[in-house]
């Protein structure tokens, strides 16, 4: 084999180790840009997570504060309710009349329950954000029937009784609501007391 023949293959693999040392540097800092790339992301989540905490906590407390003052004031409408049926059943025929023209013409009670309807399912959609939207729906929609029985009966002490019941669904949402907001329960938790109220439906 002449000189020139040895060196030009000598060439040949020096180049060779030069390409692949050349591929290998590139493979190199890719990857260390990508390794770089996935600690800044995630760095960036941790800040996110650490900002909007405070948030987060702030929100879930007035969830809280406002299922809280919710009950209070559906359990202080049942006290009353209760009380008003206790009257009904002891006084004489002409406060019964009464009542009864009262409840018939109050309208804005009417209107005032639609909106604290609306309000319990918005509760159970932002507390529930996992409960799929026919269960919400379900909700609602019993809630609404029993209102509906209320306005509809024309016999006083059923409309009562009607009233009372609705407000027992409703309280027993809102209290669903905050137990799982305070608990902190796994996102697929249900409102079990508020299904079981509408699987044991009353008879009047």
């Amino acid at each position: 084999m002449s000189s020139a023949t040895r060196y030009s293959g000598v060439d040949k693999i020096a180049a060779k180790n030069s390409i692949y040392t050349l591929h290998m540097t590139t493979i190199k800092n890719w990857g260390l840009t990508l390794l770089k790339s996935f600690h800044a992301l995630k760095d960036e989540n941790l800040l996110w997570e650490n900002n909007n905490q405070e948030q987060r906590m702030r929100l879930k407390h007035a969830r809280i504060l406002a299922a809280k003052a919710l009950e209070a004031q559906l359990k202080k409408k049942r006290v009353l309710l209760e009380h008003e049926l206790t009257l009904l059943r002891t006084n004489n025929d002409a406060k019964v009349a009464m009542l009864k023209t009262k409840c018939k013409q109050d309208i804005k009670d009417y209107k005032e329950y639609l909106t604290s309807l609306k309000t319990l399912k918005h509760s159970i959609q932002n507390s529930f954000d996992h409960l799929p939207e026919a269960v919400a729906f379900t909700i609602h929609h019993h809630a609404k029937q029993l209102l509906n029985q209320m306005w509809e009966t024309d016999d006083f002490e059923n409309k009562i009784h009607h009233e009372l019941h609705l407000i027992k669904f409703m309280t027993t949402v809102h209290e669903d609501t905050r137990r799982h907001l305070e608990e902190g329960t796994s996102n697929d938790s249900l409102p079990e007391k508020t299904l079981r109220l509408i699987q044991n439906k009353p008879s009047f």
